[in-house]
């Protein structure tokens, strides 16, 4: 089981000239679906293609063209909906958002604002204090991304690129649980790994393909326990949403700079708009871009073109079924079977590759002492290498035979890092390595006492010394391995060392 406590979300409290005042936090996530072709056209989703190069003519919005579902898209968001623990509607629609912009050619995006396809779930979030919360989801909805406008090449001009038009999003809305700016990056990073773990978005918040949009509002103590008790979102103030935001950093600082901005308005006797704003992580403060409008000011009404959708229970059973081993799980395994640390396990189940990389690794091995070796010493080496396990240069299998060697006492660990460094650089069979270098350790205690008694007889006041204080016997223990070229095996040393010396 995990060593977690749960328990409701604990707030951040911010003092301010008047009064202490806490935190109430929602986050709409928009997550780009991992699939070859659009939401409602065959066009490509690869990122990176040249401007306007995978634009249908249902993207471009040409007069007679008509969107056709794209099923695989359909299975991406059950399968995330499942991965979330939530319900799914067999029955669903798409409506029509209304608005102009010059990257949405339509004039309107195909969305779900009455009937999701995913109803209501929940995210465990695991804080750093060693605490987990639960986070709800109210819904996930599917919707087109719209395209591109480009402003900053050339001083009189805009341009759009329409590559990203039609893209199938899904955004995962939450309910105003979240608490903290710590608690906000925790969330969506927490959903990023499962999504990442069930394949349905690569989570690559540099490229935008998840980003998210994060309300923020400000109440006195109490406030939120009496939000939960009647659910009345008045308790909770008036919030303000910043937008698209794409980096954890930048959006546990735009959460403090807006809660700021708004205690400092209700102090002074004013009142919170509700509007849309933006964040600019230059000058740390969050910017008017427009009045929060309302589902009616964007006149949604079923899409004449689409029927509504529906799904069979059997073939969303068939989805579960095939769900992979998912993060919280696979934790708990880890720590059950390999006798992990809570961190550690942790560490090694952030992403799906790491978390295959050392099972292999441990598979029939000893698995703590497979994950020191996975944790500290490759991790840590790709990171002075700026290298992701995916270019990893050492295989399962040769990490696997270091840390057979270590079992075996075939080597010592000093050994083993020496041999873990050829492995990396030039590769090869750790065990022949070993065996065509003379790297083993010399475990034949006649031969260490040998050596031992010689640093002994040329070195009595030493032995003096160490007789009156026993904490200077390490001096002989690292005396013997120099001798020896780092090859005596420790334990027999330290076990020969404090003998003679007694």
């Amino acid at each position: 089981m995990l060593d977690l406590t749960y328990e409701l979300p604990k707030p951040k409290v911010i003092s301010g000239a008047k009064h202490d005042w806490e935190l109430v936090i929602g986050m709409e996530v928009h997550a780009q679906v991992s699939s070859n072709a659009k939401l409602f056209s065959g066009a490509s989703t690869k990122f990176g293609a040249e401007p306007n190069s995978n634009v249908s003519f249902v993207d471009a919005a040409m007069p007679g063209m008509l969107p056709v579902i794209n099923d695989y898209c359909i299975e991406q968001a059950v399968r995330t909906g499942l991965g979330l623990k939530a319900e799914i509607n067999l029955w669903s629609a798409f409506d029509r958002k209304n608005y102009f912009y010059p990257d949405q050619p339509a004039g309107y995006q195909i969305s779900q604002l009455y009937h999701p396809i995913v109803g209501e779930g929940e995210v465990l979030v695991e804080l750093g204090d060693g605490t987990a919360r639960t986070v709800r989801v109210e819904r996930i909805h599917m919707e087109q991304d719209a395209g591109k406008s480009i402003h900053d090449m050339d001083p009189n001009m805009s341009f759009v690129d329409l590559n990203r038009a039609g893209v199938c999003l899904m955004e995962i809305v939450s309910r105003p649980d979240i608490r903290s700016p710590e608690e906000a990056a925790a969330y969506i990073l927490k959903l990023r790994q499962i999504m990442r773990y069930l394949g349905t978005c690569d989570g690559d918040m540099q490229n935008g393909n998840l980003r998210a949009d994060v309300n923020v509002s400000v109440c006195l103590p109490g406030a939120y326990e009496r939000y939960r008790e009647t659910g009345d979102f008045g308790h909770l103030g008036t919030r303000c949403e910043i937008k698209n935001m794409n980096s954890t950093r930048f959006i546990q600082q735009a959460i403090e700079v807006e809660a700021r901005r708004q205690i400092a308005i209700l102090e002074a006797g004013g009142e919170v708009d509700q509007e849309t704003r933006g964040f600019d992580p230059v000058k740390g403060e969050t910017r008017t871009q427009r009045s929060k409008e309302e589902a009616h000011d964007y006149r949604y009404f079923p899409d004449p073109d689409l029927l509504p959708l529906e799904i069979e229970q059997d073939w969303v059973d068939q989805i579960k079924a095939g769900l992979p081993e998912l993060p919280d799980t696979k934790k708990a395994r880890f720590i059950a079977d390999f006798k992990l640390s809570d961190y550690d396990a942790s560490v090694l189940t952030a992403d799906v590759e790491s978390a295959a990389y050392f099972e292999a690794v441990a598979e029939g091995r000893n698995g703590k002492l497979a994950a020191n070796w996975v944790i500290n010493e490759l991790f840590g080496r790709l990171k002075v290498d700026d290298k992701d396990i995916a270019n990893c240069p050492v295989t399962p299998a040769q990490l696997g035979g270091i840390v057979e060697l270590i079992s075996a006492e075939t080597i010592s660990g000093k050994i083993a890092k020496d041999l873990f460094e050829i492995v990396y650089t030039t590769g090869g069979d750790p065990a022949q390595i070993v065996e065509e270098r003379g790297m083993k350790q010399v475990t034949d205690t006649g031969a260490i006492e040998a050596a031992l008694d010689q640093i002994i007889a040329a070195n009595p006041a030493q032995v003096e010394k160490a007789k009156q204080n026993p904490k200077l016997a390490g001096w002989f223990v690292g005396q013997v391995m120099k001798a020896t070229g780092g090859k005596a095996n420790p334990k027999a040393v330290n076990e020969l060392v404090a003998k003679k010396l007694a």
